[in-house]
């Protein structure tokens, strides 16, 4: 996949703090329910889970700061994009969004932006401080979104993933979609933690649909210039997705790295297969609605 050259890229929806504050507890209420499969499901196996702190992403220092101005100075048009990797992510987090704006509008609602926050070490949010080893998460607290992007490269190096820009690009919408789940109340139906049918299981499951139906509209969705900002997703790119989609199943995880024995009662992310499946329907067909993971006996 490549990046319209010429569309605009808007900074404003990113905060860069890489580099800024150093490595903090997990504390302070922890955060929530979405986004901590490194951290809970690794740490429950007895499984270290650190990330690095910038690598790959201009090699941010754990004492230098490269901060949001300097990032919009870098990160202007596709070109820069297609270029550089931190820019990438904000090419993906302005299409993620625009297509949720369009989304939310045909439905007669107003979607509500959320900001991105990289980071690098540790971080502050309302959700309580959070280290890297908690891989991207979403905080419903503030309704941001938090992420290491040393994260994409632990996915090739610790989970042996293909890797490459779709992959980024579904993570990073996997975590606008537990934003989306927040705006719609969906995160309020959640009562059970852990298990195969869990509703914690049906949220993540969800979240992965709705990347897919993001990524199937990728290609058209314009930025504020008009012009699309994607272009040229070949299935390679989906397939790359999908083998990220599957390197973080819960029985993937528990089966691989966590010393083989696997335990569904800890299941707070759903299945490879599972997860594959419905970022798979949400790409097929495109359309939100069909990702109702929550009235279906059926999750794969």
């Amino acid at each position: 996949m490549q990046f319209n050259e010429n569309a605009e890229l808007d900074t404003s929806q990113v905060t860069d703090q890489r580099g800024v504050g150093g490595r903090v507890a997990l504390g302070g209420g922890g955060l929530g329910i979405v986004g901590l499969i490194l951290y809970f499901v690794l740490s429950q196996l007895g499984v270290p889970a650190q990330l690095p702190s910038g690598s790959g992403f201009g090699d941010v220092g754990q004492n230098e700061q490269v901060g949001s101005e300097a990032i919009g100075q870098k990160c202007r048009t596709g070109a820069d994009a297609n270029r550089e990797a931190d820019c990438r992510a904000v090419a993906f987090i302005n299409s993620i969004q625009a297509y949720w704006t369009d989304q939310f509008a045909r439905s007669g609602r107003t979607y509500q932006a959320a900001q991105t926050n990289f980071f690098s070490g540790g971080v502050q949010t309302r959700c309580g401080n959070a280290t890297s080893a908690v891989g991207p998460f979403y905080c419903p607290a503030d309704g941001q979104v938090y992420i290491d992007l040393g994260f994409f490269q632990e996915m090739q190096q610790k989970f042996g993933a293909t890797g490459g820009p779709f992959v980024e690009a579904y993570i990073l919408a996997h975590e606008y979609g537990h934003h989306i789940q927040n705006q719609l109340g969906t995160s309020d139906r959640v009562s059970s933690r852990s298990g195969p049918t869990s509703d914690s299981v049906r949220l993540e499951l969800q979240a992965d649909c709705y990347a897919g139906a993001w990524a199937n509209h990728a290609q058209s969705v314009p930025t504020a210039s008009g012009q699309p900002l994607i272009t040229n997703v070949t299935q390679d790119d989906v397939n790359a997705a999908l083998d990220a989609a599957a390197r973080i199943g819960d029985d993937f995880i528990q089966g691989e790295l966590g010393g083989g024995r696997i335990d569904t009662t800890q299941f707070t992310h759903g299945t490879s297969a599972q997860r594959q499946k419905w970022y798979t329907l949400g790409f097929e067909t495109g359309d939100p609605a069909r990702c109702n993971t929550f009235d279906t006996n059926d999750l794969g």
